[in-house]
């Protein structure tokens, strides 16, 4: 579950619009994602951790029957009676559910009966949030709040699914029409460099946070530098050349095995044609761009680059103690612009902290300590994830603006390559 929200000095009325007002964006939000879709791009599953469209939609709806209008609203009625178990994810206290590798199976209900769906949801949303007396909505508005922070994190899901399913097909369709390119020359990359000690780490009690950002608590570094941008395609190009994908010594033995067994000899989406090298993007294949980030590698991927590098991948508290002076500015999800990691600005300091691609780091995802998940289902939502699988800290160009923190912990995997995450080196100082 999330924190608590501190207390509101804003009347009551008040704070029920404002709550009202963002629910409807970030519903709105959802379905925006899904306007350039083909009727037939809905259903499809091209892989296990890629969820339909269509699913993504639904199950974002039943989030909010389940732990809000089912609870709270006493005359709800269920849209469907099987709802529950198609669109359930991963919550055992719950109930039975569609298993997730065969959810592009659910031809029914249709792509219009899921928009109903949304839709007798937004409206019994919008009598709760009208009609709760003051007790419930003070229990309400964290597990609204919570809702729409689920919410946004399937609408990067979305993207990030959709560009897999387009990418499998052999037509290697657009989702959006291309930007125009920004390369440019860079500034050569620096290493900015920050003093060991005890520092705090984790959610500070203001605002929004999921549970797994808390406790905040001490921890000590050593002293270290971390780069000032992102690491690019040409940098990644280099270590391919140099037999990356062909020489085990710089990896991890589990992932030299993940190579051989998956054969990989570039990131996802990279493919080479007529000498040079294409990658797909979601308006269609591209050729690569030099000084984009590199994106769409594993954590065995970022880890083999930093050996070869000479380097290190960063420390989750190594990154949150460096991005602590940064604002939380980047390029985020911009619903008018094609989903895509950019060249660092070229300008002084610390770069690309937030946006453009989630960040390795080296750090196991792993509960902070004192951390203990909330009672009840919503408890399921971080705490039961919490092994074999690496933390990603920043965002990326396919999060929301506004969803992320300094403190915001993704995790995936260590095979993970399907989300646009990236590498920042890191070193001891």
């Amino acid at each position: 579950m999330s924190a608590s929200s501190p207390p509101t000095t804003i009347s009551p009325a008040a704070e029920r619009a404002s709550a009202l007002r963002r629910f409807r964006e970030v519903r709105q939000a959802s379905e925006q994602i899904c306007a350039p879709l083909a009727i037939e791009d809905y259903v499809v599953q091209t892989m296990p951790d890629v969820s339909p469209p269509k699913w993504n939609l639904a199950h974002t709806s039943w989030f909010f029957e389940t732990f809000l209008l089912q609870p709270f609203a006493a005359a709800y009625k269920g849209a469907h009676p099987q709802f529950g178990f198609l669109f359930n994810s991963y919550y055992e206290t719950v109930g039975e559910r569609q298993p997730r590798a065969r959810r592009g199976m659910l031809s029914r209900p249709t792509v219009a009966e899921v928009y109903e769906y949304r839709r007798h949801i937004d409206q019994a949303m919008s009598d709760l949030i009208d009609s709760a007396n003051q007790s419930q909505w003070r229990e309400i508005l964290p597990l609204l709040e919570l809702g729409l922070n689920h919410e946004q994190q399937h609408q990067e899901l979305m993207l990030t699914d959709v560009k897999h399913i387009l990418a499998e097909n052999p037509l290697k369709p657009a989702y959006a029409p291309a930007r125009p390119a920004t390369e440019s020359a860079l500034l050569a990359r620096t290493w900015q460099e920050f003093p060991g000690g005890l520092f705090n780490t984790g959610w500070d009690g203001a605002g929004f946070a999921f549970d797994n950002e808390g406790p905040r608590h001490t921890n000590y570094q050593q002293p270290f530098r971390i780069a000032s941008s992102l690491t690019t395609n040409a940098e990644f190009l280099e270590f391919i050349a140099d037999g990356g994908y062909s020489e085990p010594r710089h990896w991890l033995s589990e992932g030299w095995a993940t190579v051989q067994e998956q054969r990989w000899q570039a990131p996802l989406y990279w493919q080479r044609r007529d000498g040079q090298w294409d990658h797909f993007t979601l308006s269609g294949l591209q050729p690569l761009a030099a000084h984009e980030p590199v994106c769409h590698v594993s954590f065995f991927e970022a880890d083999a680059f930093a050996s070869w590098s000479g380097k290190r991948l960063v420390t989750e508290f190594e990154w949150e103690h460096a991005a602590a002076g940064v604002p939380v500015e980047g390029r985020f999800l911009d619903p008018g612009a094609p989903c895509h990691p950019q060249p660092a600005p070229n300008q002084p300091g610390l770069l690309q902290m937030f946006g453009d691609a989630w960040e390795w780091t080296a750090s196991p995802y792993r509960p902070y300590p004192g951390f203990h998940p909330a009672e009840g289902a919503v408890g399921e939502y971080n705490g039961k994830f919490m092994c074999n699988q690496f933390v990603l800290r920043g965002g990326s160009c396919a999060t929301p603006q506004g969803h992320v923190r300094p403190t915001y912990r993704n995790f995936f995997p260590p095979t993970a390559r399907w989300q646009f995450s990236g590498i920042r080196l890191a070193e001891d100082a």
